[in-house]
């Protein structure tokens, strides 16, 4: 995937959710926030971001935001994509070369199934698969943690899958972590330990849970690669 028209900026603040102050070549613009997520250990005041201009000069803001660069004591700095919108084509751009899935497959996005809506649709030639992707950009020590925030939607998902699964669907969870260098992804039990419960339910009852991480550029991001989802670990 592959973003235009990018420029580098220094972060000053954020208003709320959607929208910050951005720094672009010493002049101060306001931005719209492509992830309504915390991002509290990610958009600190003076890093570095990165910015796509906005197509439609009727827009109130000029700009997203959709990269940072984070630092990290005793490591180099890892660039993270934050574009809460991406992760979904990402994984749709990468499935059929990703060997999860037989040749034939076909994808459709932004399927009903009971009371949920899944981000993807998998059909390969009878057998009928639900996928919910998941974009994660909290990282600590090199290991990926999901969520940053609590989300009951994320609940909502997990428990749809699990009952997909019960009726005979194939039934996935794909984290798509949005940087590179991650050895795995973990449920953020501190953060939202619902959630961490939820999540080993659901790989208990047959959901399978898939992690990958991403190349990032400061104009692009594209998957890689998996990487282990660890349910369990030495605490």
């Amino acid at each position: 995937m592959r973003y235009h028209n990018v420029a580098e900026g220094v972060f000053i603040d954020r208003l709320n959710r959607f929208i910050a102050h951005v720094s672009i070549g010493g002049r101060i613009e306001t931005v719209h926030v492509k992830n309504t997520g915390r991002c509290r250990e990610l958009l600190v005041p003076g890093c570095r971001v990165w910015l796509e201009k906005a197509d439609s000069p009727a827009r109130k803001t000029g700009y997203d935001l959709i990269a940072v660069e984070k630092e990290r004591e005793g490591s180099q700095p890892i660039m993270i994509n934050m574009d809460s919108q991406i992760p979904n084509a990402a994984a749709a751009e990468w499935l059929p070369e990703s060997g999860i899935f037989s040749a034939d497959m076909t994808i459709r996005r932004e399927v009903t199934y009971g009371d949920s809506r899944f981000d993807l649709c998998i059909d390969c030639g009878d057998r009928r698969s639900f996928m919910e992707v998941k974009g994660v950009t909290l990282e600590r020590q090199g290991i990926a943690y999901f969520p940053d925030a609590p989300t009951e939607r994320g609940i909502k998902h997990l428990n749809g899958l699990i009952s997909a699964a019960a009726e005979g669907y194939g039934a996935y969870l794909l984290f798509v972590v949005q940087m590179n260098g991650i050895s795995a992804v973990r449920p953020n039990d501190t953060t939202h330990p619902e959630f961490g419960e939820t999540l080993r339910r659901a790989a208990a009852s047959g959901v399978k849970c898939l992690a990958c991480q991403c190349d990032v550029t400061a104009d692009s991001i594209k998957i890689n690669g998996m990487i282990a989802v660890e349910t369990e670990w030495e605490q």
